[in-house]
């Protein structure tokens, strides 16, 4: 089935962080303070996500005080960090939303996301994922991670779902 197709099913749409929204890099200052660059357009595509109905969740192997206020200046409510099982968080998560994979897509870029790739209905990554990641991916962003590659795949769903002219005219009226 094509990648198109699989992502107009979608109703949730969950993202990793480091090497996703992020280049994957840690930053830390002399005092331990951990600090993460995230990408503005990547921001708004989440937004336009949210604005056509489909729910964003955040779901993370690490634990970050950085992701829980980027989260909040998206309004994204759907927020787990520090997990070490992504497929179980996301079913959780589904559950708890009245869905299931069939209605799910994931976006990773290492070993430790393939499973809740591979469950999901559509699954994304970035260029420089992990080789398992990207085999098993339906759609490879040709934009960076950390650098577009989010709202590429924002955009993609909403091609596939028929809603991006009407996500972008909110923005050109």
């Amino acid at each position: 089935m094509p990648a198109s197709d699989k992502a107009a099913r979608v109703r949730l749409m969950g993202f990793d962080i480091d090497g996703v929204m992020t280049d994957g890099r840690l930053y830390f200052s002399p005092r331990g303070d951990e600090m993460k660059a995230f990408f503005t357009r990547d921001g708004l595509g989440l937004k336009m996500l949210q604005r056509a109905g489909i729910a964003i969740a955040i779901i993370t192997g690490r634990d970050s005080e950085i992701v829980a206020q980027r989260a909040a200046n998206l309004g994204i409510e759907i927020v787990r960090q520090n997990v070490a099982d992504k497929r179980a968080a996301m079913a959780e998560l589904l559950e708890r939303q009245g869905l299931d994979f069939s209605q799910a897509g994931y976006m990773g870029d290492d070993i430790v996301d393939v499973a809740v790739m591979k469950a999901c209905a559509f699954s994304a990554t970035v260029p420089d994922a992990h080789l398992t990641a990207r085999r098993c991916a339906d759609y490879v962003a040709q934009e960076a991670a950390g650098g577009g590659a989010v709202r590429e795949v924002c955009e993609f769903i909403l091609r596939a779902q028929g809603k991006l002219d009407d996500a972008y005219a909110a923005y050109l009226a």
